[in-house]
């Protein structure tokens, strides 16, 4: 099965290309039993794993059952068996919620889907839609099935874009005095995180922003404000995402997210594009199909029956926004608009600030492998001339996530990818200072908590995994 993870999470190391990995630290499963005689494990020519006794007995041996987590702290591959890896992460585990919601009085939950503009606008094109009508059908359809509460992740993404501008501005008054407080690198990519723990560790983790994704911002205030307004426990919430990557499933499950006070994950599960398309066929139904819902308020951006969506590229406008933040603030330049010049493809954009004939601030965007490879060998040279670069993970980013919903039969994925642009992009843009409800979210929650809480719940931290060292991966 090919792997629907993003490329750079199967590389273990740039020239190294594994699907399923030898270096993976669970491959089958050994029932350790006191007094037992040592037996021998052979590979059968269908690849299974058999356990050969003393006596000649022979025993097949089942697959280990292998989480997030055990990938997340292994520094080989992240396997391509989706099967075993996202057990806990599928729409059968949402069903299981709602049913059990139906069923036993004693453990009721209050369930809330929280939909990325990217997935809204990939089930869109699928079924012909503008994104908004999506939208409204995509909360109708939910609940239907019992979820209490739809939520859209551009209102998130507003704390996102503003928290990495406050981030840049503050790196860039230290940058004289700290060499890797510049470029500042993003972090809503979990692809992209993943490989730079891995691979890169302590050299590239001091440049990637603090900044918690769109996600993981919707996690806090899920489980955070939304949980305290209700009077519920974030215990009695069950929290799934929507969203155009498999990676997101690794974010969701990394123990920075997890509330141990609590005991339960700000976000509970994540499903992709293609997983609620595939909810909709299991039950026979066609999302254009559906009557339209009034949109949740509480936590989306929205104007009338309409999603607000933020200026810039579809992978969620950070260059754009911290770019013109920065050439304000710092030089008191009020940029209109953002002009990009193509590098190397148009993956690799690079966007100036110039006063007097020099630029004095340099942004860039980086999406795909080969480009973040290109970047990091130029920052481990010192010859990168960024201060800022938006890096996705995905070629095109997040609009072309591994989790999309596929082309019909006669589209060519360049034509799917054009119309979900385009829909996208169609949404009307608001800058992140001008939401109101952001701003009072931030006076009435974040500034009673105090900075210290505050800043746990808006930023997060990065973790080197150190490299195994034994046979399996050694290149002989």
């Amino acid at each position: 099965m090919a792997s629907q993870f993003s490329g750079v999470l199967q590389l273990t190391d740039l020239d190294d290309f594994i699907t399923p990995s030898q270096e993976c630290v669970k491959p089958v499963k050994v029932e350790k039993k006191q007094g037992k005689s040592v037996a021998k494990i052979q590979i059968e020519d269908d690849g299974s794993y058999v356990q050969v006794n003393q006596d000649g007995g022979k025993k097949k041996l089942e697959k280990a059952k292998i989480t997030l987590n055990d990938c997340l702290a292994c520094s080989g591959c992240i396997t391509s068996a989706e099967s075993v890896l996202i057990s806990q992460q599928s729409h059968e585990e949402l069903l299981k919620v709602l049913r059990n919601n139906k069923t036993s009085a004693m453990e009721q939950k209050v369930v809330v889907v929280s939909v990325s503009p990217q997935s809204r606008a990939s089930l869109a094109a699928h079924y012909g839609l503008s994104s908004s009508e999506a939208g409204r059908r995509l909360t109708s359809f939910f609940k239907s099935l019992g979820v209490h509460h739809v939520f859209d992740t551009s209102f998130s993404r507003t704390f996102s874009l503003l928290e990495s501008q406050r981030e840049f501005l503050e790196r860039f008054q230290r940058k004289e005095l700290d060499s890797k407080a510049l470029p500042m690198l993003t972090s809503a990519c979990p692809g992209w995180i993943c490989y730079a723990e891995k691979t890169h560790g302590e050299f590239i983790l001091p440049y990637i922003s603090t900044t918690r994704s769109p996600q993981q911002m919707m996690g806090s205030l899920v489980k955070g404000y939304f949980a305290q307004e209700q009077g519920l426990n974030p215990q009695q919430i069950y929290h799934m995402a929507v969203m155009p990557c498999f990676d997101k499933k690794l974010e969701a499950s990394r123990s920075d997210f997890y509330m141990n006070k609590a005991e339960t994950r700000e976000v509970d599960c994540v499903i992709t594009s293609g997983e609620v398309q595939k909810m909709l066929e299991e039950k026979n139904l066609c999302l254009s199909d559906l009557q339209p819902a009034p949109l949740d308020t509480m936590f989306s951006s929205v104007e009338g029956d309409e999603f607000l969506s933020h200026a810039g590229s579809a992978s969620g406008g950070y260059l754009h926004h911290v770019f013109t933040y920065a050439a304000k603030k710092i030089f008191g330049e009020e940029v209109k608009e953002v002009t990009y010049k193509i590098l190397r493809n148009k993956d690799f954009q690079e966007v100036t600030l110039e006063k007097d004939g020099t630029a004095v601030l340099c942004f860039a965007s980086t999406y795909g492998f080969r480009n973040i490879q290109n970047l990091v060998q130029k920052l481990k040279r010192g010859k990168s001339p960024y201060h800022f670069v938006e890096v996705m993970a995905c070629p095109s980013g997040c609009i072309n996530g591994g989790g999309q919903v596929k082309p019909s039969p006669g589209q060519t994925p360049k034509e799917v990818l054009q119309k979900v642009e385009e829909l996208y992009k169609a949404e009307r843009p608001q800058a992140p200072e001008d939401d109101a409800h952001v701003a009072e979210l931030y006076q009435l929650w974040l500034h009673s908590l105090g900075e210290e809480r505050a800043k746990e719940l808006l930023h997060t931290q990065y973790h080197t995994v150190e490299k195994m060292t034994n046979g399996l991966t050694m290149k002989w």
